[in-house]
């Protein structure tokens, strides 16, 4: 069709207008960063973008350090330490705006990375990626805002922390400050607060910000005759200070249910004008009851329980002490909870059961990770005064459809106990490692000294991270020639150290009396690695009573398995190839219920090559199987190397990320699981020399701690075995810390009565 020549003169300058207002497709659009969900220090948590009004998410695909870096660097911190996949910071809501994220590391702004396109993805929230920053700020940006979903968070706080200050000698003397006059930071500015309508309501929600269960009777009387003697002596500012309202803190009134005192009704300042604030009365004063751990004078760390409903309760996979996924004793078998309605209360139910104070966060969404095994309790609902969620209302989580997506975690007060500052490491890359140096008292006065690096472990170096507010140890030292420590702390003043692993500070741990070190420290000082996150491998004890039987292999077909040494000392004697060995057989499925991924130790250049199997060697020894009568003896073992560590299988939403194939790198990502089929050489016991009778088989999964895990106690898979000579009966599997002691007890004690054993 024909333009009229006109026509064509008025769309030229339209055109050209378009040309200019129209972003060019190279133009990153504007977008602003936060960072939200479930998380503890500032600077970490799910990277969250801005973009048309709408905030969204950022896909794990393609998302990698350099990334991290960028984000962190918009979002105001100096540098990223680290990024993470697979939703840790739980799944977002609304769109995910990016995917498959490439930056170099010096852009600045993460919507100048290449990427797929806004709003362009094929991921699910189950792919959203996190970020950790470190804590330094770039100078002259102020702090960025953040937000989070989660129930620990209380907006608007106008009572922003609470403190103990200790007004008699042995107050002042005690680790940690159990009693005092109450002060609470109020606009940046701490205030006392007035006894004057002060309840014992008041005291527990005090004591349990301070990270004590239980609050105690105190002679306020006493404490009277003192304030009344300060009043009157001529040196003291107390008189003049007490008659400014600045001074108080008007009035609080708790229930006593509260997680913060920030939830009670507070008022700052008297109602009328000219009021005094606190007439006629003087600073609160609060005393503490703390839990068993930090009682001193107490080795066992047990408390005594009352009468009544009282459930067994444990934190499991937390980077610190007093953080962790809940998991309770239900029916003689450990459990998780799901997060359906769960709140600070129930949280602060779990954390004073526990010995600490109420809760700081309330998590959902399996943010310290998956459990494994029956989910116990869902839509728990607690008015916080409860001695056990027992008490509280509940529904089986069987009716509620949970999984263990949604397991329930907390985050406990703790009290302060200057564990920190007497231990620190030196020498290091980073903070994060170095050579272990503590502060212990040497002839009657403090020193810094060094740890001798003999027999020392991963429990030890477990319990140094966990005192520094580290984390886990990935890696403990007993040589750190390639690390300095301090001149003033060449002296070995600790040796011998043997750790359970879950002391919280190394002083705590069993120790040589007098120093005895004759490697002599120097470059055999002990040191560490810590990491904020940890794997956690469990074998799946069901699939190993399901699948185990017995089978007569030729000894034809066992020549490479007797090249890797799965076979008994008999099989040396045999006339090979003829005979054949009796193997008890069966599959094993290893979950990763961690934070971190599952990696070799070592890296794919120094893996074992076995030309007979032909294939590499990632870890040596991965497990090992044993046949124990039921008194302990060990009458047959095995042992599987790990020649393919893989994400065999992944849940719903997570994606594979290892793979043995073609010299593929080798791990178990977080919520994935490895699984060993029971037709794969050495995946057997061999038992052609055991007899038949009742036995004990067992399972241990990184025996030789040689990669660092969260929690070694459930390392363990035990079964009762029974065994006919011809057929083999395998039953009662379950991890070691699966049951409670009881129950495990009584199993091994009808097993020992049925076959006449004491």
């Amino acid at each position: 069709m024909a333009m009229p020549a006109g026509m064509g003169l008025i769309l030229l300058p339209l055109v050209l207008l378009l040309c200019r207002v129209a972003p060019s497709e190279q133009e990153p659009a504007p977008a602003q960063l936060r960072l939200a969900g479930p998380r503890g220090p500032a600077g970490e948590g799910r990277l969250e973008v801005l973009y048309q009004g709408r905030w969204g998410t950022v896909c794990d695909d393609g998302f990698d350090f350099h990334a991290a870096t960028v984000a962190c660097r918009q979002l105001g911190y100096t540098a990223a330490v680290t990024w993470t996949h697979s939703a840790t910071y739980g799944q977002g809501e609304g769109p995910i705006w990016l995917d498959n994220v490439q930056c170099g590391g010096s852009e600045g702004s993460l919507a100048e990375c290449i990427h797929n396109g806004w709003g362009t993805s094929d991921c699910h929230h189950g792919e959203d990626a996190g970020v950790v920053c470190s804590e330094q700020r770039l100078p002259g940006v102020p702090p960025q805002a953040t937000t989070s979903g989660h129930l620990g968070e209380v907006p608007g706080l106008s009572l922003e922390e609470v403190r103990l200050k200790p007004i008699l000698a042995r107050a002042k003397a005690s680790m940690p400050v159990m009693e005092g006059a109450v002060e609470v930071k109020h606009n940046g500015r701490w205030r006392q607060v007035c006894d004057v309508g002060w309840t014992r309501n008041n005291s527990r929600v005090v004591c349990g910000m301070l990270g004590f269960p239980q609050e105690k009777h105190v002679n306020t009387s006493f404490y009277r005759k003192l304030w009344n003697m300060k009043l009157k002596d001529p040196n003291s500012s107390l008189k003049t200070l007490s008659q400014k309202n600045s001074f108080w803190v008007h009035r609080v009134r708790c229930q006593g249910m509260e997680p913060h005192l920030a939830r009670c009704p507070t008022q700052v300042a008297p109602p009328a004008p000219r009021q005094h604030a606190c007439p006629r009365g003087m600073h609160a004063i609060v005393s503490c009851l703390p839990g068993p751990a930090f009682l001193k004078g107490t080795s066992k760390g047990r408390s005594k329980t009352s009468p009544g409903k009282v459930l067994p309760v444990r934190l499991r996979a937390g980077t610190h002490a007093g953080e962790g996924r809940v998991e309770v004793l239900r029916h003689g078998q450990w459990g998780t909870v799901c997060d359906k309605q769960w709140d600070l209360a129930a949280a602060s139910v779990v954390c004073r059961q526990l010995g600490y104070g109420t809760a700081k966060q309330a998590l959902v969404g399996a943010q310290m990770g998956q459990g494994l095994g029956p989910i116990h309790m869902s839509e728990v609902r607690c008015t916080g005064h409860e001695r056990s969620l027992a008490e509280c209302r509940f529904q089986d989580a069987e009716r509620s459809g949970c999984r263990h997506e949604a397991d329930a975690a907390v985050r406990c007060h703790m009290p302060q106990m200057d564990f920190q500052s007497q231990v620190r490491l030196v020498g290091g890359r980073s903070p994060e490692e170095g050579v272990v140096e503590v502060l212990v008292p040497v002839q009657g006065q403090l020193q810094w000294g060094a740890v001798c690096g003999a027999q020392w472990g991963l429990n030890e170096a477990m319990v140094v991270c966990r005192q520094l507010g580290l984390g886990f140890a990935s890696h403990a030292l007993q040589e750190t020639w390639y690390w300095a420590g301090s001149p003033d702390a060449a002296r070995v003043v600790m040796s011998g150290v043997r750790c359970a692993g879950t002391e919280l500070a190394l002083q705590q741990c069993q120790r040589h009396g007098p120093v005895h070190c004759p490697s002599g420290g120097g470059r055999f000082s002990a040191g560490v690695t810590c990491t904020a996150h940890a794997p956690d491998l469990v074998m799946n004890a069901q699939l190993v009573q399901e699948t185990a039987y017995l089978e007569d292999r030729p000894l034809g077909l066992l020549y490479c398995a007797h090249e890797e040494r799965c076979l008994s000392r008999s099989a040396d004697h045999m006339q090979w190839p003829y005979g054949h060995r009796r193997l008890l057989r069966f599959s094993s499925q290893i979950h990763n219920l961690g934070r971190a991924d599952f990696r070799p130790r070592m890296g794919r250049h120094a893996w074992t090559w076995h030309q007979c199997h032909r294939h590499f060697h990632s870890i040596e020894v991965f497990t090992h199987y044993d046949l124990l009568t039921l008194n302990g003896s060990k009458v047959a073992e095995g042992h599987k190397a790990s020649f393919c560590l893989e994400d065999t299988n992944c849940p719903e939403g997570l994606q594979r990320r290892f793979a043995c194939a073609n010299f593929g790198e080798q791990g178990v990502s977080v919520g994935c699981w490895d699984t060993y089929r029971h037709d794969i050489d050495c995946q057997w016991i061999d038992i052609t020399d055991v007899p038949p009778g009742s036995y004990t088989f067992q399972v241990v999964v990184n025996p030789k701690h040689e990669v660092a895990e969260s929690d070694f106690s459930n390392n363990v898979m035990r079964c009762q075995c029974k065994y006919d000579g011809q057929r083999i009966w395998m039953h009662g599997c379950h991890t070691s810390d699966a049951y409670g002691a009881d129950v495990v007890s009584d199993l091994e004690r009808r097993e020992r009565l049925a076959n006449n054993l004491v």
